[in-house]
């Protein structure tokens, strides 16, 4: 029988006996979480969200949705007797006129960026490790629909200021709008309530950005974790570790005890962040009027990629029947996100049609282990950031004295090659990475241990890897393919006979099976053992 630890069985009595609910909190109390370290980088996007909300709250106070036309009168000199809206107006107030107004604006807006890139390292290490399969697929959309709903959040809440930059911002935002064809002119005129700019976007967006997606965000969420509850955790491979347990420390007391300590660093590094280093500084950039447009604008880095494919893209546009359909905005606008968001929803399924692989994964793998899923996540990882360095691409012609022509055919080619290197590279290094656990597994590790031979020769001793490191490396397994596609002279299914099936059988067979056995043999011509028995080897 089980020993159920004070820490569980104290709270357990309690509430059982108020409440009757003794066996639901034992069970759920001492439920087990992995320790690797990158399990704690989706941690990271919920503490986050945890201050936007508590933050936000503490905003809301003060600030007013309104594009009502005011006269500043407020402490800030350089703005004194210029007209602006009053949710302009409001963030000036809240910045220098309301005690610590400042500081929870910047740690409001440096949370809302830590929230979208913890969100993002969070969908690479799961991506990375094929966290994704079976049985977790909704859980991967469910994450993808977060991520997609908090980049709108984002998008909403940047624009509340009505500054010069955040309106510069929106103004894209309706130019993308008027691109799509038939329905544009009616979404720009639906959101704006008439022509641009309008009198009611802003209230509009604030009510979007305080109820509508922050309830989303919450079901979101809660459907991402109780999923993650019921389904358990994947773990890394390693000793004792198997497709039906988990390896770690329970719920309550070590893991609460974790999880309270990490939230409180992740709000110190904010207010840390928010204390020393200044971000938007919404009154140098002066009230939004749509006739004007700061120098250097750029917006936030999550969006940074769509400006970076709008500065890219040439100026390509169809005239017919007196219509024109603005490519150059309408491209950049939805083929980068189809690509990225359309591959990321659908790649869980393709994987499993191409590898005919149906069954439940709660071992993740080393991204080193499947090259292909490596080097695909890379390459998409490359294009990603070379679309967010162009959005820049004027401060670097300004910077560095290059002729902004030159940035955007560099870019233009980088962001067709670069992926293309990226993906190559990646594969190579990972079957380099295999290939090097192999011989670890059959000489050793290198011990820094220098002796000499018998004939005089000095070589260097290798000792047997710990058993938790061998455990680990032989967590390998080799990746499914298709019955037939190992060319073992099985004959097809009918289902790989025609063109498609042929396809498919050439794919798996080129993402499937093992590319560096761990069994390779690696020879070498001289190797120094340690002796059985012995810690060391004599030294010469």
């Amino acid at each position: 029988m089980t020993k159920i630890s004070k820490a569980v069985a104290g709270p357990s009595r309690f509430l059982d006996e108020r409440l009757g609910g003794a066996n639901f909190l034992k069970r759920n109390l001492r439920k087990v979480f992995p320790d690797h370290w990158s399990f704690l980088l989706g941690e990271i996007a919920l503490y986050a969200f945890i201050v936007l909300l508590l933050t936000g709250t503490f905003l809301t106070f003060w600030y007013v949705p309104s594009m009502e036309h005011v006269t500043y009168d407020g402490p800030y000199a350089p703005l004194r007797g210029v007209e602006m809206s009053a949710a302009y107006a409001s963030s000036l107030e809240i910045s220098f006129e309301v005690r610590g107004g400042l500081l929870l604006r910047q740690i409001h807006h440096w949370a809302a960026l830590l929230f979208i890139g913890g969100l993002m390292v969070h969908m690479l290490r799961v991506f990375f490790t094929g966290a994704y399969r079976k049985p977790r697929e909704l859980n991967w959309l469910i994450g993808l629909t977060l991520f997609t709903v908090a980049l709108v959040e984002g998008l909403t809440g940047y624009s509340l200021p009505d500054d010069l930059l955040s309106g510069a911002g929106l103004r894209i935002t309706q130019g993308v709008m008027l691109s799509i064809p038939v329905i544009g002119t009616y979404l720009s005129f639906f959101l704006f309530g008439g022509e641009y700019p309008g009198e009611v976007v802003i209230p509009r967006f604030y009510s979007i950005h305080i109820l509508l997606i922050p309830g989303l965000l919450l079901a979101l969420i809660t459907a991402h974790l109780i999923l993650m509850w019921v389904q358990k955790h994947t773990q890394m491979p390693g000793k004792g570790r198997t497709e039906m347990n988990v390896v770690g420390a329970p719920f309550f007391p070590a893991f609460m005890a974790k999880a309270g300590a990490y939230t409180l660093f992740t709000i110190a590094v904010l207010t840390g962040l928010s204390t020393f280093a200044q971000i938007n500084p919404i009154w140098l950039y002066g009230p939004y009027s749509p006739a004007d447009v700061s120098a250097g604008s750029q917006p936030d880095f999550y969006m940074g990629f769509l400006e970076g494919a709008l500065r890219l893209m040439p100026s390509w546009e169809i005239n017919a029947f007196g219509f024109t359909l603005a490519l150059s905005v309408l491209i950049p606008a939805l083929v980068p996100l189809g690509l990225i968001f359309t591959g990321l929803a659908l790649y869980p399924f393709l994987e499993q049609w191409i590898t005919g692989d149906r069954r439940e994964h709660h071992i993740a793998d080393r991204p080193r282990n499947n090259p292909h899923r490596t080097a695909i996540g890379v390459a998409g990882v490359t294009f990603f950031s070379i679309l967010t360095i162009m959005g820049a691409n004027d401060l670097f012609s300004a910077f560095f004295h290059i002729p902004l022509f030159w940035t955007t055919w560099i870019g233009r080619f980088a962001l067709f090659l670069g992926p293309a290197i990226a993906y190559v590279v990646t594969y190579r290094i990972c079957v380099g990475l295999q290939r090097a656990d192999a011989r670890v597994l059959a000489h050793g590790v290198e011990s820094g241990v220098i002796t000499r031979l018998p004939h005089g020769e000095f070589v260097e001793v290798h000792a047997p890897p710990a058993d938790d490191l061998a455990a680990h490396v032989r967590g390998k397994k080799p990746i499914p393919m298709l019955p037939g596609a190992d060319g073992d002279g099985q004959v097809p299914p009918e289902t790989a006979r025609g063109l498609i099936g042929r396809l498919r059988t050439r794919m798996s067979r080129a993402y499937g099976g093992e590319k560096a056995p761990l069994e390779e043999k690696h020879e070498e011509e001289h190797e120094a053992k340690v002796p059985a028995g012995r810690d060391e080897p004599p030294r010469s």
